[in-house]
Protein backbone atom coordinates (compact mmCIF):
# COMPACT_ATOMS: atom_id res chain seq x y z
CA UNK A 1 0.00 0.00 0.00
CA UNK A 2 0.76 3.46 -0.87
CA UNK A 3 1.62 5.39 2.64
CA UNK A 4 0.16 8.93 3.32
CA UNK A 5 2.50 11.71 3.00
CA UNK A 6 3.05 14.89 4.40
CA UNK A 7 5.15 17.83 3.86
CA UNK A 8 5.87 20.85 6.21
CA UNK A 9 7.96 23.60 5.75
CA UNK A 10 8.22 26.01 8.23
CA UNK A 11 9.22 29.32 6.18
CA UNK A 12 12.07 31.02 6.84
CA UNK A 13 12.92 28.63 10.06
CA UNK A 14 16.65 29.01 11.18
CA UNK A 15 18.45 25.75 12.68
CA UNK A 16 19.79 27.38 15.92
CA UNK A 17 16.18 28.88 16.63
CA UNK A 18 14.46 25.06 15.86
CA UNK A 19 16.91 23.51 18.22
CA UNK A 20 16.31 26.30 20.85
CA UNK A 21 12.62 26.29 20.60
CA UNK A 22 10.37 23.46 22.40
CA UNK A 23 9.16 21.04 20.09
CA UNK A 24 7.78 17.96 21.51
CA UNK A 25 5.23 17.45 18.53
CA UNK A 26 7.71 17.68 15.69
CA UNK A 27 11.03 16.74 17.51
CA UNK A 28 8.36 13.11 18.02
CA UNK A 29 9.10 13.12 14.01
CA UNK A 30 12.85 11.59 14.06
CA UNK A 31 16.32 12.93 14.55
CA UNK A 32 17.00 16.72 13.34
CA UNK A 33 18.95 17.07 10.99
CA UNK A 34 21.25 20.12 10.74
CA UNK A 35 20.61 20.54 7.17
CA UNK A 36 21.74 22.89 4.18
CA UNK A 37 18.94 24.32 2.05
CA UNK A 38 19.27 24.07 -1.80
CA UNK A 39 18.48 27.77 -1.83
CA UNK A 40 18.23 31.04 -0.10
CA UNK A 41 14.15 32.06 -0.86
CA UNK A 42 10.87 30.33 -1.22
CA UNK A 43 10.62 29.66 -4.76
CA UNK A 44 13.69 28.24 -5.40
CA UNK A 45 13.99 26.25 -2.44
CA UNK A 46 10.30 24.86 -3.05
CA UNK A 47 10.77 24.50 -6.77
CA UNK A 48 13.98 22.07 -5.73
CA UNK A 49 12.10 20.57 -3.16
CA UNK A 50 9.60 19.80 -5.74
CA UNK A 51 11.91 17.94 -8.07
CA UNK A 52 13.30 15.91 -5.19
CA UNK A 53 16.16 17.95 -4.16
CA UNK A 54 15.20 18.41 0.03
CA UNK A 55 17.55 19.98 2.69
CA UNK A 56 20.29 17.66 3.52
CA UNK A 57 23.90 17.31 5.43
CA UNK A 58 26.20 16.75 2.03
CA UNK A 59 28.93 15.40 4.40
CA UNK A 60 26.94 12.58 5.64
CA UNK A 61 26.75 9.14 3.65
CA UNK A 62 23.46 8.70 4.22
CA UNK A 63 20.29 8.28 2.15
CA UNK A 64 17.37 10.96 2.52
CA UNK A 65 19.76 13.15 5.22
CA UNK A 66 22.21 13.18 2.47
CA UNK A 67 20.02 13.75 -1.00
CA UNK A 68 23.16 13.40 -2.93
CA UNK A 69 23.87 9.83 -1.43
CA UNK A 70 19.75 8.78 -2.11
CA UNK A 71 17.37 10.66 -2.30
CA UNK A 72 13.40 10.53 -0.69
CA UNK A 73 11.68 11.48 -3.79
CA UNK A 74 13.53 11.15 -7.25
CA UNK A 75 12.17 11.94 -10.52
CA UNK A 76 12.87 9.56 -13.14
CA UNK A 77 15.19 10.46 -15.76
CA UNK A 78 16.20 13.67 -13.70
CA UNK A 79 19.78 14.43 -11.62
CA UNK A 80 22.51 11.71 -10.09
CA UNK A 81 20.52 8.37 -9.28
CA UNK A 82 22.99 8.34 -6.29
CA UNK A 83 24.24 5.62 -4.06
CA UNK A 84 21.30 4.28 -2.60
CA UNK A 85 18.03 3.47 -3.92
CA UNK A 86 15.60 6.78 -3.65
CA UNK A 87 11.83 6.02 -1.19
CA UNK A 88 10.02 7.00 -4.32
CA UNK A 89 11.06 6.99 -7.85
CA UNK A 90 8.47 8.78 -9.90
CA UNK A 91 7.40 9.64 -12.88
CA UNK A 92 5.67 13.16 -13.96
CA UNK A 93 6.89 16.71 -14.44
CA UNK A 94 7.32 17.20 -10.47
CA UNK A 95 7.17 15.55 -7.66
CA UNK A 96 3.60 16.79 -7.53
CA UNK A 97 2.51 15.56 -10.53
CA UNK A 98 4.69 12.04 -10.55
CA UNK A 99 2.96 11.03 -7.10
CA UNK A 100 -0.60 11.86 -8.95
CA UNK A 101 0.16 9.36 -11.18
CA UNK A 102 0.56 6.92 -8.85
CA UNK A 103 -2.66 7.29 -7.71
CA UNK A 104 -2.40 10.45 -4.75
CA UNK A 105 -4.93 13.18 -4.30
CA UNK A 106 -2.47 15.97 -3.96
CA UNK A 107 -3.23 18.89 -1.57
CA UNK A 108 -1.90 21.86 -1.11
CA UNK A 109 -1.92 24.97 1.17
CA UNK A 110 0.90 27.77 1.07
CA UNK A 111 0.75 31.08 2.93
CA UNK A 112 3.32 33.52 1.87
CA UNK A 113 2.95 35.39 -1.28
CA UNK A 114 5.65 33.03 -4.03
CA UNK A 115 2.31 30.58 -3.69
CA UNK A 116 -0.21 32.67 -4.52
CA UNK A 117 -2.07 31.49 -7.40
CA UNK A 118 -3.31 35.24 -8.04
CA UNK A 119 0.09 35.66 -9.97
CA UNK A 120 2.25 33.63 -12.29
CA UNK A 121 5.23 32.68 -10.09
CA UNK A 122 2.41 31.65 -7.50
CA UNK A 123 0.54 29.16 -10.13
CA UNK A 124 4.30 27.52 -10.44
CA UNK A 125 4.12 26.15 -7.14
CA UNK A 126 0.53 25.35 -7.07
CA UNK A 127 -1.02 24.56 -10.19
CA UNK A 128 -0.32 20.66 -9.79
CA UNK A 129 -1.95 20.29 -6.70
CA UNK A 130 -5.65 18.78 -7.09
CA UNK A 131 -6.88 21.52 -4.70
CA UNK A 132 -4.60 24.37 -3.29
CA UNK A 133 -5.11 27.24 -0.84
CA UNK A 134 -3.66 30.14 -0.31
CA UNK A 135 -3.45 31.51 3.16
CA UNK A 136 -2.18 34.90 2.52
CA UNK A 137 -0.09 34.87 5.28
CA UNK A 138 0.33 33.36 9.06
CA UNK A 139 -2.98 31.67 9.34
CA UNK A 140 -1.88 28.13 10.24
CA UNK A 141 -4.56 26.96 12.18
CA UNK A 142 -7.23 28.04 9.17
CA UNK A 143 -4.77 26.44 6.80
CA UNK A 144 -5.32 23.04 8.96
CA UNK A 145 -8.91 23.49 9.14
CA UNK A 146 -9.14 23.55 5.26
CA UNK A 147 -6.84 21.04 4.78
CA UNK A 148 -8.99 18.61 7.22
CA UNK A 149 -12.01 19.73 5.12
CA UNK A 150 -10.30 18.77 2.22
CA UNK A 151 -9.20 15.55 2.66
CA UNK A 152 -12.78 14.99 3.90
CA UNK A 153 -13.39 14.57 0.58
CA UNK A 154 -10.70 11.84 -0.73
CA UNK A 155 -11.77 9.05 -1.82
CA UNK A 156 -11.54 5.80 0.01
CA UNK A 157 -8.26 4.08 -1.06
CA UNK A 158 -6.82 7.01 -2.82
CA UNK A 159 -3.31 8.24 -0.81
CA UNK A 160 -3.33 11.83 0.49
CA UNK A 161 0.13 13.71 -0.42
CA UNK A 162 -0.45 17.00 1.61
CA UNK A 163 2.13 19.95 1.40
CA UNK A 164 1.64 22.91 3.82
CA UNK A 165 3.78 25.65 3.97
CA UNK A 166 3.65 28.25 7.01
CA UNK A 167 4.20 31.59 7.21
CA UNK A 168 4.34 32.20 11.39
CA UNK A 169 8.14 32.01 11.15
CA UNK A 170 8.66 34.25 8.21
CA UNK A 171 9.78 38.29 9.10
CA UNK A 172 7.81 39.11 10.96
CA UNK A 173 7.49 36.71 12.96
CA UNK A 174 3.83 36.75 14.42
CA UNK A 175 1.36 34.32 15.07
CA UNK A 176 -2.07 34.49 15.67
CA UNK A 177 -2.56 35.96 19.51
CA UNK A 178 0.43 37.09 19.61
CA UNK A 179 1.89 39.66 22.37
CA UNK A 180 3.62 41.91 20.64
CA UNK A 181 2.72 44.13 17.82
CA UNK A 182 2.99 42.26 14.26
CA UNK A 183 3.56 46.04 12.71
CA UNK A 184 6.82 45.93 13.42
CA UNK A 185 9.93 43.87 11.65
CA UNK A 186 12.74 43.26 13.94
CA UNK A 187 14.88 41.78 10.95
CA UNK A 188 14.45 44.49 7.42
CA UNK A 189 17.08 43.98 4.92
CA UNK A 190 19.03 47.59 4.94
CA UNK A 191 17.08 48.32 8.29
CA UNK A 192 17.84 50.79 10.89
CA UNK A 193 15.80 50.01 13.78
CA UNK A 194 16.60 46.06 13.97
CA UNK A 195 17.15 43.61 16.75
CA UNK A 196 18.54 39.97 16.86
CA UNK A 197 17.69 39.10 20.06
CA UNK A 198 13.34 39.95 19.48
CA UNK A 199 14.14 38.28 16.04
CA UNK A 200 15.16 35.44 17.88
CA UNK A 201 12.40 35.86 20.52
CA UNK A 202 9.67 35.53 18.45
CA UNK A 203 10.71 33.11 16.09
CA UNK A 204 11.66 30.89 18.56
CA UNK A 205 7.95 31.33 20.23
CA UNK A 206 6.01 31.06 16.55
CA UNK A 207 7.86 27.43 16.10
CA UNK A 208 6.32 26.62 19.54
CA UNK A 209 3.24 27.52 18.59
CA UNK A 210 3.47 26.00 14.75
CA UNK A 211 5.07 22.86 16.83
CA UNK A 212 1.33 22.82 18.97
CA UNK A 213 -1.29 23.48 16.24
CA UNK A 214 0.33 20.55 14.29
CA UNK A 215 -0.23 17.81 16.67
CA UNK A 216 -3.33 17.46 15.45
CA UNK A 217 -2.51 16.88 11.41
CA UNK A 218 0.81 15.06 13.09
CA UNK A 219 -1.34 12.44 14.29
CA UNK A 220 -3.64 12.08 11.51
CA UNK A 221 -0.04 10.98 9.88
CA UNK A 222 0.85 9.23 12.19
CA UNK A 223 1.55 5.88 9.94
CA UNK A 224 2.78 7.81 6.97
CA UNK A 225 5.60 9.77 5.54
CA UNK A 226 6.51 12.84 7.57
CA UNK A 227 8.56 15.33 6.20
CA UNK A 228 9.60 18.87 8.06
CA UNK A 229 12.08 21.29 7.00
CA UNK A 230 12.73 25.14 6.25
CA UNK A 231 12.96 26.36 3.29
CA UNK A 232 15.77 28.53 4.34
CA UNK A 233 16.87 30.40 7.31
CA UNK A 234 17.12 34.11 7.99
CA UNK A 235 20.06 36.35 9.01
CA UNK A 236 19.98 38.31 11.80
CA UNK A 237 22.93 40.81 11.93
CA UNK A 238 25.88 38.34 10.35
CA UNK A 239 28.09 40.20 8.19
CA UNK A 240 25.76 43.22 8.37
CA UNK A 241 23.11 40.88 6.86
CA UNK A 242 19.10 41.10 7.91
CA UNK A 243 16.52 38.08 6.66
CA UNK A 244 17.11 36.29 3.43
CA UNK A 245 17.39 35.96 -0.17
CA UNK A 246 20.73 36.56 -0.42
CA UNK A 247 23.60 33.44 -0.05
CA UNK A 248 25.00 33.16 3.48
CA UNK A 249 25.72 29.82 5.83
CA UNK A 250 22.34 31.48 8.27
CA UNK A 251 20.19 32.03 4.98
CA UNK A 252 21.31 27.86 3.86
CA UNK A 253 20.83 25.96 7.25
CA UNK A 254 18.03 24.94 8.13
CA UNK A 255 16.15 22.50 10.66
CA UNK A 256 14.85 18.96 8.87
CA UNK A 257 12.99 16.05 10.67
CA UNK A 258 11.77 13.17 8.49
CA UNK A 259 9.53 9.77 9.29
CA UNK A 260 9.67 7.27 6.21
CA UNK A 261 6.79 5.00 6.46
CA UNK A 262 7.11 1.30 5.06
CA UNK A 263 5.30 -0.37 2.16
CA UNK A 264 5.80 1.69 -0.43
CA UNK A 265 3.85 -0.04 -3.31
Amino acid sequence: MLPPILFVTLDSCRYDAFVEAKTPNLSAIGPLVRAQSPSHFTFASHAAFFMGFTPGDPLRREPYINPKYGKIFRMDGGGDPGVVAPYMTLKGRNVIDGLKNLGYRTIGSGAVNWFNPEHPTGRVLSVDFDAFGFAGGPNLKKQITWIDSTLLKVKPGAPPFVFLNLAETHVPYWHDGASWDGAYNPSVPFGNNNDAAEARRRQIACIEYCDAALAPLLERFADGTVIVCADHGDCWGEDGLWAHGVSHAKTLEVPLLFRLAANVG
